[in-house]
């Protein structure tokens, strides 16, 4: 990944971080387009988690579900740690707002990527 998309990665982060889901995914997306696996698989997993939160937010359950089962099972390849991205903690904690979820449960407390 050359320092051009290191630098959207981190802006992406940033704005998933600040609960900012759709402007993450915005982001994301940019550098997900040009990019090859093993990359574009990884990001395609933030893409889902930040889509899926988005989704979230907007009351869509069904949507939220979809995504973020999604983005589990492709992050599962790349835990625990990628690009410096430490995956195993956020894999956790999305699979725990999944379960929630799935209960009906409004979450507000969003998971953080962690840069190692």
């Amino acid at each position: 990944m050359d320092q051009a998309a290191r630098d959207r990665l981190r802006r992406g982060v940033e704005l998933f971080n600040a609960g900012e889901f759709f402007e993450c995914h915005e982001v994301l997306e940019e550098i997900w387009t040009p990019a090859r696996d093993p990359e574009r698989g990884f990001l395609q997993a933030l893409i889902h988690f930040a889509v899926g939160f988005y989704h979230h937010q907007r009351d869509n359950r069904a949507g939220a579900e979809r995504q973020l089962r999604k983005g589990l099972h492709k992050i599962d390849g790349y835990r625990p740690e990628y690009l410096g991205i430490e995956t195993e903690g956020l894999s956790r904690e999305v699979t725990r707002l999944l379960e929630a979820i799935g209960r009906g449960e409004r979450v507000e407390n969003f998971p953080r990527i962690e840069v190692l």
